[in-house]
């Protein structure tokens, strides 16, 4: 996000260095396994990243949390996906200090996992859901905000008006293209289809191409969302200190190459339209290798 709340609300720290951010907003470290798992097996990160919540909401004080919010799985961070452990003890935190677990679906919502919504993907049952993106698959600008019962019965049960309106809130033409796109997604499939196929199809390419490239050092993703990790040292999880100018080069030789892929922090990440086919998928994987080829070749370890 780029408003001052989203940003402030981010761990995006480079965002930061503006100044001028929103306060009480308090931050624990992503469960980035790869970059900061150490000695720790995937379960065990996952486990130790979510009790920093805990030890966070002790410091301040639990009467001081409104909420945990936090994408299920990193989108413009990265598209870093988090061990499988680390949701099911987010939950349990929210759920025993009374604090409101908000997932961020912006990126993650509509299909994009295989499933309707991320957290599905990840099981665990927020409180509110912040979606956009998919909701109109990109065709007019509109946002929401999905409340779940147990916010949505005390709103109910207070009375009164909940004073939530801005000036283009419900826009009926942002609405209406919204009910088509969603009729569209469910009635012809898609989302079905890249949990059962296609996605499958792309993830299971994406390892068989790349799981042994001597510039990758992890796979991530799931359905229709994935990120290539650039490692120096596969056996350690080292990143090479030029990360960041690396994965810049690979996306301008992508580019070059015809395929469009964001560079992010050391990592290739690529999001293809829910409707690729097989054909559109092989075209993906082949024309990503060639650029990661590239880079490979131009640094000497390929």
């Amino acid at each position: 996000g780029s408003t001052l709340g989203s940003t402030a609300l981010g761990g995006m720290k480079f965002m930061h260095e503006m100044g001028g951010m929103l306060p009480d907003f308090a931050h624990i470290d992503e469960p980035y396994w790869y970059a900061n798992g150490g000695e720790l097996s995937p379960a065990e990160f996952g486990r130790r990243a979510a009790l920093q919540l805990e030890e966070k909401i002790l410091e301040l004080g639990a009467e001081n949390v409104a909420a945990f919010v936090a994408e299920p799985f990193q989108g413009a961070g990265g598209m870093i996906f988090p061990p499988q452990s680390y949701w099911p003890e987010i939950q349990r935190i929210c759920r025993q200090y009374d604090v409101l677990l908000c997932a961020d679906e912006v990126i993650g919502g509509f299909g994009r996992t295989g499933e309707w919504f991320a957290h599905e993907h990840f099981g665990f049952q927020p409180d509110t859901l912040s979606i956009a993106k998919g909701l109109t698959s990109g065709y007019i600008p509109m946002g929401g905000l999905v409340l779940g019962k147990r916010i949505a019965e005390v709103l109910v049960e207070q009375g009164g008006v909940f004073a939530h309106g801005l000036t283009y809130s419900g826009h009926p033409v942002a609405a209406a293209v919204a009910i088509a796109n969603l009729k569209a997604l469910r009635d012809e499939g898609v989302v079905t289809r890249v949990r059962e196929e296609t996605g499958p199809y792309l993830q299971r390419c994406l390892r068989e191409v790349f799981g042994d490239h001597p510039l990758v050092g992890e796979v991530q993703g799931a359905g229709f969302v994935a990120a290539l990790q650039f490692a120096e040292d596969k056996a350690t999880r080292k990143r090479f200190a030029n990360e960041n100018d690396l994965a810049w080069r690979c996306r301008t030789i992508g580019f070059e190459e015809g395929v469009i892929i964001r560079s992010t922090l050391g990592r290739m990440i690529m999001a293809p339209a829910l409707v690729a086919g097989r054909a559109e998928i092989d075209e993906l994987i082949d024309k990503t290798r060639i650029a990661v080829d590239r880079t490979a070749r131009e640094i000497g370890v390929l």
